[in-house]
């Protein structure tokens, strides 16, 4: 005689603790390859990004080999360009600051006399200010130049990278293809990563541009030196959503206090300030509407994260780390919740919700003497038709 015995189920609060407990070893572990996990994740989406542009070639009747040359080649020759100015322009950065040696201890002098006002003692203002020390700048300036090793070993890295992956460009598709057959929804929710990292990238691109060449005009008029340096950073940091700006800010404006003064610098803020307000807080957001998908809560947050877990590079790769994160938890409907409470509210989400909540009301609202009286005649036609 075979007893069945009922089927024990895993409690859920261990089910949540194993998940916790793998979550933060996956975690762990990227963080401790980031050297190798940023630029690969970079890598991607610069793939991603110019795969309809390999397709736009292949139609025109280029080869399949000539297309993902001429997009490695073109590739190739951005970064080189960003790298060699960026290398450049630290150079001058570096010969320029030792000319300020007296402008700081005027500076000093100047922040000195007015602090003293507040009752500041000499002693606390000389901890203040030792950091503007000319040879501890030069000295910055240096060690910032030796570091550009590991950034050129991590380019090469990524140039090696860059390659194979473009390689592989053509087969995207089939290869989506191929997973559609089996699972749908990853499919769809890879399609869908593309798309809007596509989308994000296109559009804070065009706006990065914009920004830095109106910076740059400004600089130039206000007779800030590096301006073009300083044009390049403002670009650069537009990817980093949320305190890009005041990373972009920070450097100019120091220079522009050092070089021209109190006026200068308060000029500087405030074409700054104007430019981030109506570029990136007005008009951008119209046009990235919902192709990202996150709050301003989550886009935070998953900037703080990311810049924890990928270094300096996850700055720059937060959004697309976190649409591609939600692209994995999409595949399973047990975790699509998290689409929804990390992700903005789409337009027309909340007029559906007010119409069910509407209809709900209209249902509760009805007297219960209708519904009873309506429950007693189903019944009674039930037994008549049982009678016959």
């Amino acid at each position: 005689m075979v007893i069945d015995r009922p089927a024990t189920r895993t409690p859920r609060a261990l089910v949540v603790l194993l998940g916790a407990a793998a979550i933060v070893v996956a975690i762990a572990g990227i963080k401790a390859v980031a050297w190798l996990a940023a630029p690969t994740l970079l890598a991607l989406v610069i793939v991603i990004t110019l795969s309809p542009a390999h397709g736009r070639l292949r139609r025109f009747g280029f080869p399949r080999w000539a297309a993902t040359a001429a997009l490695v080649v073109f590739v190739y020759g951005i970064l080189i360009a960003f790298c060699f100015a960026m290398i450049v322009s630290i150079a001058q950065l570096g010969q320029l600051l030792p000319r300020y040696g007296d402008r700081i201890m005027a500076l000093y002098e100047e922040i000195a006399g007015v602090l003293a006002k507040f009752g500041a003692g000499p002693g606390q203002l000389r901890d203040i200010f030792q950091a503007l020390d000319p040879g501890k700048l030069v000295s910055y300036a240096g060690s910032l130049l030796a570091d550009l090793t590991g950034v050129t070993t991590s380019l090469v890295f990524l140039l090696g990278l860059l390659l194979f992956l473009s390689a592989e460009t053509a087969d995207i598709d089939g290869r989506i293809a191929g997973i559609a057959g089996e699972r749908v929804r990853t499919a769809e929710a890879l399609r869908d990563f593309g798309r809007r990292v596509r989308v994000y990238l296109a559009v804070t691109t065009v706006f990065g541009l914009i920004v830095a060449a109106i910076d740059v005009l400004a600089l130039v008029l206000l007779g800030v030196p590096l301006a073009a340096l300083w044009g390049l950073l403002s670009f650069v940091t537009n990817y980093i959503p949320t305190i890009g700006f005041l990373l972009g800010l920070g450097p100019p404006a120091t220079l522009a206090l050092l070089d021209g003064g109190w006026r200068t610098m308060l000029a500087v803020v405030v074409v700054y300030i104007v430019i981030n307000f109506v570029l990136q807080s007005l008009i951008q957001p119209r046009y990235v509407g919902n192709a990202v998908g996150l709050s301003a809560t989550a886009t935070f947050v998953a900037l703080v994260f990311w810049a924890w877990v990928l270094g300096p590079l996850g700055t720059l790769l937060s959004v697309p780390a976190t649409l591609l994160a939600l692209a994995v938890l999409v595949d399973d409907p047990g975790r699509s919740w998290v689409t929804a409470l990390v992700g903005s509210p789409r337009r027309g989400q909340n007029r559906m919700s007010t119409t069910k909540k509407r209809h709900a009301t209209m249902f509760s609202n009805q007297p219960w003497s209708f519904v009873q009286s309506r429950t007693a005649g189903m019944s009674r036609a039930a037994r008549r038709r049982k009678r016959r």
